[in-house]
């Protein structure tokens, strides 16, 4: 059995000649695990809590609590069965954006264990992190906030949160684009 003098000394061998984490790489792995944790948790909510955000889609399509301008309320989807199936979409598009945004946190742990090679991970994020940026930008900003008017409802207007949530996934989506993380394994 080595002595502890031994053990010591490899153990300050062992932590000398290992490079450090490079920094870009790990904030885009720490920020996309962010977004991964956060549209994961959206999803699971959204599942197990089934009717509390039906509740919203369905005053949002209905557009039943807004300024009731007859030159808008022909927009407005009055079928519940039209409207859950819009539900049950945007809560299958965040399951997918989840879960794509999770194989990148793993792609990115395996290029930071390899100290390089993260074109993968980069691939990953920036397809979960357009998904993300398409539901909250295209979908409650866009569909949800202009088509639908849900700027004019007090009681169901979910435009800060949408907006909160395109910009984290915007700058989440710049930090893994910046210069300096690597497409190519290290030779």
């Amino acid at each position: 059995m080595p002595s502890r003098s031994t053990l010591l000394s490899r153990a300050r061998s062992a932590t000398r000649n290992r490079a450090p984490l490079p920094a870009l790489p790990l904030a885009a792995a720490l920020l996309t695990a962010t977004v991964a944790l956060y549209m994961a948790l959206v999803a699971f909510g959204n599942i197990t809590d089934f009717d509390t955000n039906r509740a919203f889609v369905r005053h949002v399509l209905a557009m039943d609590t807004t300024f009731k301008d007859p030159d808008l309320m022909w927009r407005s989807v009055d079928s519940t069965t039209l409207q859950d199936i819009a539900y049950v979409l945007i809560i299958a598009w965040e399951t997918v954006a989840a879960l794509v945004l999770v194989v990148a946190c793993g792609a990115w742990a395996r290029g930071l264990r390899r100290s390089g090679g993260f074109g993968r991970a980069r691939r990953l994020s920036t397809a979960g992190l357009l998904m993300v940026l398409l539901l909250f930008g295209a979908g409650f900003i866009a569909i949800g906030g202009e088509w639908f008017a849900m700027w004019q409802s007090k009681a169901w207007n979910g435009l800060d949160a949408a907006a909160r949530n395109f910009m984290l996934a915007g700058f989440v989506l710049i930090v893994v684009h910046l210069p300096g993380i690597e497409e190519r394994p290290p030779t």
